[in-house]
């Protein structure tokens, strides 16, 4: 496509106010190739040859030679690099050379197994193997087939989730794959992070623990979008050694790469025109232009937003162009889905809006232009949603509009910080005691515990197994350490999505049927009595939360205001681990308790953010161990603000908001993985503080991360609160969607004063 001819197109517009504020253009790249150090078997190289596949990149032939050599291999190249033929031709060629030997396959979702199978049969049968040598099993594989599947596929396709549930647990039936697996292949390692990539991590070790008991040794090939940590996140993900290949052979078409801002529409307020009306906008002169192109919302409930308006506007202009969009998303029955995918690749489709669920690598064809309605959260993830287009050598467009929050605008002020900058370190810790206690339970379910599992499941395992004892969970006979009779297939109440594997049932009063469960963790916040909770983009208010039971009661609704909870957090210093001096103030990194009590909720308009309302809950406070960091105060910037009569609070406050909005920049995580306290007199420590913490028990290592780069955290939110053009404070700068104070008090000039005294060394 002819991407400039476009851009000045839109900038001719009656509606365009200057929302383009940098422009990237990022050059198209020839292709690098290598040859392989063994010769493939003549029938792969005569397959690979007829599709086209070779000569192979260098990334190719590197991870295959490594995985020839006996290495656990972790390939982190771009976006449609290619990166699936370099764990299938290594599979493929010890499967054709040792008859017996088998692969496991894991992938974060059922949509992306079902595509890697198609392509897999589509090159690979009838020439090399038979369709059923390949098969998935996941959650909807019929019953009647599994047996089948379990006996003769030499490839399984799964998700970690079907692993943890069913495969491991039924390792007996499994015996067969397990005694001759040679290879796992984790694709799109970069999504398993955080508590997520903690629960797949202690799976895997499970895994390695029972193919220790059938006499295997399987070796472990990842793939993953470009991260910082590609080595260390494999290691830690598998508990073993990695080579790292990332020297990305493929070739690329250009990309132009545009960070588009909504236009002010209340300077003083630093209020912004709707990124989903820019969205809009965005994807309808793409379509109506006859560019393939994708739209990537936030949430279900804006993509159904985005898609319903662009079709009204299409339906409109031409009627034939608003049949040929569509919305995706989860919730949609598969057959749904892969429908769409299909008509998009084919070019039935000219655009699509969806949610994450098509970031990932299905092959929907090659796409010309990608909009993202808001900042992904991670430089990993923007690039991956941005890749769906110009996956060919063709110049290709992408548009990342900013939402109203400090980091989306921190970007388009500072583009540098995203096209110049690392990506982000992918965070798992698969020794977080509350995840790595429930894996002990399935582990001892599996094959009793012994002494030498700390091989599997690392040094603090044992201390965790002691734990369990205590409780009366484990029982110990002849240094084995056996599961109580009173715990029953454990796997089935641990939810690998989160860290508390108990949940609440959400039901439809109205029809009595169960509509969602909602982790323990969120349910005061999102399902007390009174909440308007979306689901499938149906509106339900809450009529009742029985704590007894775990159970909410909803009725639908048509609301045209959305709740919003209020909560009172405090925090309690259990033991400093780490401390270190940045200039003048100490900072401090440790093991903490958080208690949050939800108070009350309040009202607001759909579109205007108006509070219509408020109302009070008596709910009982949640408890949690997790792992913060806190720093002091510099008394120099402390007497400026007595002086300049600057509210100390509110600067404090203003401080924390912002560096918890900024963090997700140097840690791959999201802003509702983090929380904090501002108070100006602590009385465990007798002085103010500015405490961020891991938002999950135990942690996960983001507070971690925070402490090592205090000081890169500190220079980039007082650059985000300066920059930004409001006068008191905004979503663009301190203020917080999840406040539970209301957002008071906040002191912009307070803020700026003691970031500006922390940095003044």
């Amino acid at each position: 496509m002819d991407t400039s001819a476009f851009l000045y197109h839109l900038t001719t517009k009656p509606n365009y106010s200057g929302q383009i504020t940098h422009i990237e253009h990022i050059p198209p790249c020839e292709a690098n190739c290598a040859e392989l150090d063994k010769p493939l078997t003549s029938g792969l190289q005569n397959c690979l040859n007829e599709h086209r596949l070779l000569p192979l990149y260098t990334h190719q032939a590197e991870a295959v030679n490594d995985a020839q050599r006996g290495k656990n291999v972790m390939v982190a190249t771009s976006s449609a690099s290619g990166k699936t033929l370099c764990y299938n031709i290594a599979v493929l060629e010890a499967i054709l050379t040792e008859k017996s030997s088998r692969a496991l396959y894991l992938f974060p979702t059922k949509a992306l197994a079902q595509d890697q199978l198609r392509g897999l049969r589509e090159l690979f049968c009838p020439s090399l193997f038979k369709q059923d040598d390949f098969d998935t099993f996941d959650g909807d594989t019929p019953q009647v087939e599994r047996a089948e599947i379990r006996k003769r596929a030499r490839v399984i396709l799964t998700n970690p989730d079907m692993l943890h549930i069913g495969i491991l647990p039924n390792h007996q039936a499994w015996s067969g794959l397990l005694r001759h697996l040679r290879y796992v292949v984790v694709d799109e390692t970069h999504t398993y992070r955080g508590v997520f990539g903690s629960h797949v991590a202690c799976i895997l070790r499970r895994l390695r623990r029972l193919c220790n008991l059938y006499g295997s040794n399987p070796q472990f090939i990842c793939c993953s979008a470009t991260i910082a940590n590609p080595g260390e996140h494999a290691e830690r993900l598998v508990g073993l050694p990695f080579v790292v290949v990332d020297n990305d052979g493929s070739p690329h078409g250009g990309k132009d790469f545009v960070f588009w801002n909504p236009p002010l529409i209340d300077e003083a307020r630093s209020v912004r025109r709707s990124a989903n009306s820019e969205a809009t906008s965005l994807f309808t002169e793409l379509v109506s232009r006859n560019i393939r192109c994708l739209t990537f919302a936030r949430s279900r409930r804006l993509t159904e937003l985005i898609y319903t308006y662009s079709r009204q506007r299409l339906a409109e202009a031409n009627p034939v162009l608003a049949k040929r969009i569509k919305a995706y998303r989860a919730g949609y029955l598969p057959q749904e889905r892969r429908q769409i995918e299909q008509e998009l690749f084919a070019g039935e489709l000219l655009g699509v809006v969806a949610t994450t669920a098509l970031e990932l690598g299905i092959d929907i064809g090659d796409l010309e232009a990608t909009v993202l309605t808001g900042y992904p959260g991670s430089i990993a993830s923007t690039w991956q949603q941005a890749g769906r287009s110009g996956r060919g050598r063709d110049g290709s467009l992408s548009f990342l509009i900013a939402l109203d929050n400090p980091l989306d605008q921190y970007l388009v002020r500072h583009p540098d910080s995203f096209f110049h900058k690392s990506v982000e370190n992918t965070l798992v810790n698969p020794t977080n005691p509350y995840i790595l206690r429930a894996h002990l339970l399935c582990a001892a379910w599996e094959l009793p515990l012994t002494s030498d599992d700390e091989k599997f499941f690392g040094p603090t395992s044992n201390e965790e197994r002691a734990e369990l004892e205590m409780q009366g969970i484990l029982r110990e006979r002849i240094r084995k350490w056996y599961l109580s009779p009173v715990i029953a297939y454990p796997a089935q109440s641990i939810s690998i999505r989160s860290t508390c594997g108990e949940s609440f049932a959400l039901i439809d009063a109205s029809t009595g049927s169960l509509l969602e469960t909602v982790e323990a963790s969120v349910a005061f916040f999102q399902i007390h009595t009174g909440a308007i909770y979306l689901h499938q983009g149906e509106s339900y208010l809450v009529t009742e939360l029985d704590l007894t039971g775990r159970t909410a009661y909803g009725v639908p609704t048509t609301a045209t205001y959305y709740t919003q909870a209020k909560d009172i957090t405090d925090l309690h210093i259990v033991r400093v681990t780490h401390t270190k001096s940045c200039g003048q103030v100490k900072v401090y990194l440790g093991e903490v308790e958080v208690t949050t009590t939800v108070v009350g909720f309040r009202k607001k308009a759909q579109f205007t953010e108006e509070v219509i309302g408020e109302e009070s809950l008596d709910l009982p406070p949640q408890h949690f161990p997790t792992v913060a960091l806190w720093f002091d105060l510099p008394p120099e910037a402390v007497a400026r603000l007595v002086k300049e009569q600057l509210d100390f609070a509110g600067g404090l406050h203003a401080v924390e908001h912002a560096a918890i909005a900024i963090l997700p920049l140097f840690a791959l995580c999201d802003r509702n993985d983090i929380g904090g306290v501002s108070i100006p007199f602590h009385p465990d420590t007798g002085r103010a503080q500015v405490f961020i913490y891991d938002a999950y028990p135990g942690g996960i290592g983001i507070a971690e991360k925070g402490f090592d780069i205090i000081e890169e955290l500190w220079q980039a939110t007082l650059r985000a609160i300066t920059d930004c053009p409001c006068q008191e404070g905004c979503p663009s700068c301190i203020q917080s969607p999840k406040c539970g104070n209301n957002n008071k008090p906040l002191d912009k000039k307070a803020a700026q004063v003691l970031l500006e005294g922390l940095l003044s060394h």
